[in-house]
């Protein structure tokens, strides 16, 4: 695992906690809200790739076909 993936995941939360606070300021609570699904939406897809891309290391480590 690079530290790459660690730092994308970060950014897309530091950019989801401001998108969504400038949202709740301006009265917008329910599309805040959206917008803080959407971003963890994005993350999860990111981790269960990584995920998938495990499962198939470790059944090609063991030749598990």
């Amino acid at each position: 695992m690079s530290v790459d993936i660690l730092f994308k995941i970060g950014a897309i939360g530091i950019l989801t906690a401001v998108i969504s606070q400038i949202l709740s300021h301006n009265g917008k609570s329910e599309i805040a809200t959206l917008a803080t699904l959407a971003g963890l939406v994005i993350v999860l897809v990111m981790v269960l790739s990584m995920i998938s891309e495990l499962f198939s290391t470790i059944k090609s480590l063991f030749m598990l076909y």
